[in-house]
């Protein structure tokens, strides 16, 4: 589990991807259906290779939402020409799909804005995300594109030689790590196979991973726009959908793009079960065997052990995120008290009292700021000493009856008050400041009309 500041930092680098515009985003159209500021999230240039969806090339850019002001991810696929308006049925099925581990569909429609034919759909936008190809397999002496939202369409062999070998071995993943991304992938085909349709994208080039180990596969209901006309069988199309399964986790062991070529198949097997056991060897030839009517719930049937340790990893993680926003809500207290005291503490003036900070209960105050950050030890040091300042400012966030002495500057006076009075003593001389202001608004208001 990350830290809080580690959290922070993931934060703000998404929220700073999204409110960015890529420089290199000239001459594209200023408004398409009710999206604007579009911006390319893969490399444009002239001498950048085109990306291909299948046969057609394609690019994907991050808008902002007119409607609702939201960042989304289109993916274009140019000079595509539809014949029949049914061919976005698909989509409207696709978009009542909500699943952690799938790219939200939202909506798909076409356009000239591009001076062509185009085919746009609309996704849920993933700042900073990266294909399992980038991820896992994309070779290292690779150059790196300046996004990593796109998605390669990649070819068997390319990047790690002909098939696998044991030189793969020392970039295996992790176990767990592989168990984590079958139960996700499991978990999105069973959510898209009840509603009646099939996966289709189960590559690693269409596979982002979100997150540490979060994986949500993308591009869905795209390729049932493009292939509308064919008409295939949805139970030929699911069986598919293992198969493919079975060959990214060969993939995914091995290391290796052409690891589920058919030549490749009892290599890449003796590679797994050498690497990870016997579970998961079986585990892909399970999913590489003939159909079955049953096959998914099968498929659940060999994970169920495997689905419990992701749902105590999961539930961990949420207990540890819910400290580390704990921590962060203690913090946006404390600051909304420095806040107040910035406002009582020093006022040089207030309602005509050139001393308003200095008397009632604001003295009270003012003697409490420097109870808790203006100490001195016996040889007249500044106490630097932040667990007494978060000490005693969560005592008077909480207004407990605990009582402290107030010492003067001159140390001619003190006074005994408990936190539970000081809060109420700032708190009275914060809506007096507040009050003041509400009040003036209201004569300027009622001067206007």
């Amino acid at each position: 589990m990350p830290s809080s500041s580690s959290i922070r930092e993931t934060l703000q680098t998404r929220s700073e991807l999204i409110r960015s515009i890529n420089p290199s985003a000239t001459q594209l159209p200023e408004e398409l259906q009710g999206y604007h500021s579009l911006s390319p999230l893969e490399n444009v240039t002239v001498t950048a290779e085109r990306r291909k969806f299948g046969n057609w090339y394609s690019t994907v850019y991050k808008a902002i939402n007119s409607a609702d002001g939201g960042a989304y991810a289109l993916r274009r696929i140019e000079n595509y020409r539809m014949t029949q308006q049914s061919a976005f049925a698909p989509i409207e099925a696709w978009s009542k799909i909500r699943h952690a581990n799938i790219v939200s569909v939202c909506e798909a429609f076409t356009t000239r804005a591009f001076n062509d034919n185009s085919l746009v759909v609309a996704y849920t936008y993933h700042p900073n995300a990266q294909t399992l190809f980038d991820v896992h397999l994309k070779p290292k002496s690779s150059h790196t594109s300046h996004h990593h939202q796109h998605q390669h369409w990649y070819a068997p062999g390319r990047g790690t030689g002909r098939g696998p070998s044991r030189n793969a071995q020392s970039n295996t993943l992790p176990e767990r790590t592989i168990w984590s991304y079958v139960v996700q992938i499991a978990s999105a085909i069973r959510k898209v196979h009840e509603a009646g349709l099939a996966v289709r994208t189960i590559e690693p080039s269409k596979i982002l991973v979100t997150g540490r180990n979060r994986l949500r596969i993308g591009c869905c209901g795209l390729v049932d726009v493009l292939m509308h006309e064919m008409n295939q069988d949805m139970a030929v199309l699911q069986q598919e959908d293992f198969i493919r399964f079975g060959g990214l986790i060969l993939v995914l062991c091995c290391n290796n793009v052409a690891a589920s070529a058919p030549m490749n198949l009892q290599k890449s097997f003796d590679l797994v079960e050498r690497s990870y056991g016997a579970d998961l060897k079986n585990l892909v030839v399970f999913l590489l065997s003939k159909a079955s009517a049953q096959k998914l719930r099968q498929l659940f049937d060999l994970l169920s052990s495997r689905i419990a340790t992701e749902m105590d990893d999961a539930l961990d993680a949420v207990d540890r995120l819910e400290g580390e926003l704990m921590s962060e809500l203690e913090n946006a207290r404390l600051v909304r008290l420095m806040a107040k005291f910035g406002f009582i503490n020093e006022r040089p003036e207030f309602a005509r009292d050139a001393r308003w900070s200095e008397t009632g209960d604001r003295y009270i105050i003012k003697l409490f700021r420097d109870y808790v950050f203006h100490q001195v030890d016996e040889h007249g040091n500044p106490v630097v000493s932040l667990s007494h300042v978060l000490t005693t400012l969560n005592k008077l966030d909480s207004g407990t009856d605990e009582k402290i002495m107030l010492v003067a500057r001159d140390e001619q006076s003190c006074l005994v008050v408990s936190y539970k009075e000081i809060k109420a003593c700032m708190e009275s001389a914060f809506s007096e400041l507040a009050g003041s202001q509400q009040t003036k608004a209201k004569e300027v208001y009622r001067g206007g009309g």
